[in-house]
C-alpha cells in the first residue's frame, strides 16, 4: 500500500478532496448543458437523454477497470490521469459541432470521472480509521455535492450571459487549475507499480460493451418503441455481450468483477435499493429543467436555483445523517433517509403551470437531503470490509453499480416524462397545452417514484446488521 493508518490521514486526503470537488463543480456547471445544447442545435428535448447517458455509461462501465488499474499503478498516477482525461473531455465538449461529437466528448469525461471516484473511495477505505469510515464517506459526499450547489445556478447565469460553449471553456479552465493543485498537494510515494500479470483484458472489453448496452435498453424502448428494430438489435447485442462477459470472467485468472465481493447480501441488496432510489436524483435534475422550460420559459433560470438547493440538501444530509452510521445501525439511519426521499418525491404533486421557486426548492431540497445521507451510508455498508490490497478493485465494482443507478434513472424516468408530454399533446380527442401536459406528466412520475422508494424501504429491512456493538 502507499500509506498506512496514521494521524496524517486527513492531510493525505487533501488531493482527493480537490479531485472530488473538481468533479462536483464541473458536474454542476454542466447540469444545464444538455437542454441548452439541444435547443441551440434545434433538436428535440429527448436528446438530453443521450447526452446524459454518454457520460454516465463511461463513468459506470469504466469504474471497475480503472479501479483495478489503480491497485496496479498507484493512486497518485491514477488520480492525475483521471483529471487529465476529464479535462480533455471538457475541451472536446466546448468544440462539439454536432450531437455525435458531443456524445463522444461526454463519454471521455465519464472515463476521467471513472478513474477519479474509485481512487478517492479507495483512500477512505484504506487510510481512514475503521471507526471513521462513514464519516470519511460523508466528507466525500459533502465535498462532491457541496461543489455542485452553485454549479447549476452559475451555469444558468453563464448561459444567459453567453452560451454553452463559453460554459464548457470555463469548465476546462477549472480542470487545469485543479490538476495543478492535485499535482503539487499529492506527495510522490515510494510505490512500485505492479505488473499487469493476468490482467482481465477480455473482461474489460465485455464490461464496457454489456453495461453500455444495458443502459441503452430502456431509452431505446421508450424512444423507438418496444417492438422496434433498434430496440431489438440493442437487446440482442446486450444479451450477446452478457454471455461474453460471463465466459470471460469465468475463465479469467484475476477477474475484474470479483464474485467473492459481489455475491454478498450487503452488496446485492444495496445495489437493488440504489437502483430504486438513487437514480431519482439525476432524473429529477434533468426533468426539472425540462419541466420549467415547458411551463416557465420566461424564467427558466429558476430550475438552476432549485437544483442548487437540491445539492445543498445533499450536502447537509451527508454531513448530518451519514456519520450516524458509525454510531448506530446503518439500516436504521437508511430507513429514515429513504423516508425523506419519499417526501421530496411526494411534493412533486404540488407542481403546476405556475410553480414557484419555493415549491421546486422544497421538493428537491428534501429529496437531496435524503439522497445525500443514503450515498454515504451505502458506502459504509458495502465497502467497510474490503482488503486493502484490492481496495481499488472493490470500490470500482461498487462504483460501477452506484453510477449505473443515476443513468438508469435517466434512461427510465426522463423519456417517460418527455414522451408522456408528447403523447398528451398529440391526443386528438383532448385539447391540452404543453404546459398542462408537463404538469400531468410530472404528477404521474411522482406516483412511480413513490412506489420505488417504498419498495426500497422494504428492501432495507432485509439488510444484515453490521454495527459493531
Amino acid at each position: 500500500m502507499e500509506n498506512h493508518h496514521s494521524d496524517s490521514y486527513r492531510k493525505g486526503f487533501l488531493p482527493y478532496a480537490f479531485a472530488a470537488f473538481l468533479v462536483g463543480i464541473v458536474g454542476g456547471l454542466s447540469t444545464v448543458l444538455g437542454p441548452a445544447f439541444v435547443q441551440d442545435m434545434n433538436l428535440t428535448y429527448n436528446n438530453t437523454t443521450w447526452i446524459a447517458l454518454a457520460q454516465a455509461i463511461s463513468t459506470a462501465a469504466c469504474a471497475p477497470i480503472l479501479g483495478k488499474l489503480g491497485d496496479v499503478f498507484g493512486r497518485r498516477h491514477t488520480l492525475l490521469l483521471g483529471i487529465a482525461i476529464f479535462l480533455l473531455g471538457n475541451i472536446l465538449s466546448a468544440l462539439a459541432p454536432s450531437l455525435p461529437f458531443m456524445l463522444f466528448a461526454r463519454f471521455v469525461i465519464g472515463v476521467g470521472a471513472a478513474a477519479i471516484a474509485p481512487t478517492v473511495m479507495s483512500y477512505i477505505v484504506t487510510e481512514f480509521p475503521p471507526q471513521k469510515i462513514a464519516k470519511g464517506f460523508s466528507l466525500y459526499m459533502l465535498i462532491s455535492s457541496g461543489a455542485v450547489i452553485f454549479g447549476p445556478s452559475l451555469g444558468g447565469l453563464i448561459l444567459q450571459a453567453r452560451n454553452w460553449k463559453f460554459l464548457m471553456w470555463i469548465s476546462s479552465i477549472v480542470c487545469v487549475f485543479f490538476f495543478i493543485l492535485c499535482f503539487f498537494s499529492h506527495p510522490k510515494m515510494d510505490y512500485t507499480p505492479k505488473k499487469l500479470t493476468n490482467f482481465d483484458i477480455r473482461g474489460s472489453i465485455f464490461i464496457v460493451a454489456f453495461f453500455s448496452l444495458l443502459l441503452c435498453i430502456p431509452s431505446f424502448g421508450q424512444n423507438f418503441g418496444w417492438l422496434s428494430t433498434n430496440f431489438i438489435v440493442v437487446l440482442v447485442l446486450a444479451f450477446i455481450a452478457l454471455c461474453g462477459l460471463f465466459i470471460a470472467e469465468k475463465k479469467a485468472v484475476n477477474p475484474i468483477l470479483s464474485s467473492r465481493f459481489m455475491m454478498r447480501k450487503n452488496f446485492i441488496l444495496s445495489v437493488i435499493i440504489l437502483f430504486l432510489t438513487q437514480g431519482l436524483m439525476q432524473a429529477n435534475t434533468t426533468n426539472t429543467i425540462v419541466f420549467v422550460n415547458y411551463t416557465r420559459p420566461e424564467n427558466s433560470v429558476i430550475s438552476g436555483y432549485a437544483i442548487s438547493i437540491m445539492y445543498l440538501g445533499m450536502s447537509l444530509g451527508s454531513i448530518l445523517l451519514g456519520p450516524l452510521a458509525d454510531r448506530f445501525e446503518p439500516k436504521r439511519i437508511l430507513t429514515g433517509s429513504l423516508f425523506l426521499t419519499g417526501i421530496g418525491c411526494g411534493l412533486m404533486f404540488l407542481y403546476s403551470t405556475s410553480t414557484t421557486i419555493l415549491i421546486l426548492a422544497s421538493s428537491l431540497g428534501i429529496l437531496g437531503f435524503g439522497l445525500g445521507a443514503n450515498a454515504a451510508i451505502f458506502m459504509k455498508i458495502v465497502l467497510s470490509d474490503i482488503p486493502p490490497e484490492t481496495a481499488g478493485a472493490g470500490t470500482g465494482i461498487y462504483g460501477l453499480f452506484r453510477d449505473l443507478a443515476a443513468p438508469f434513472g435517466v434512461a427510465v424516468f426522463v423519456p417517460l416524462f418527455t414522451n408522456q408530454i408528447t403523447h398528451l399533446t398529440s391526443n386528438v380527442t383532448e385539447t391540452i397545452t404543453t404546459a398542462e401536459a408537463a404538469v400531468k406528466s410530472i404528477h404521474m412520475l411522482a406516483v412511480i417514484e413513490l412506489v420505488c422508494v417504498t419498495v426500497g424501504i422494504l428492501t432495507v429491512q432485509l439488510l444484515p446488521k453490521i454495527h459493531n456493538k
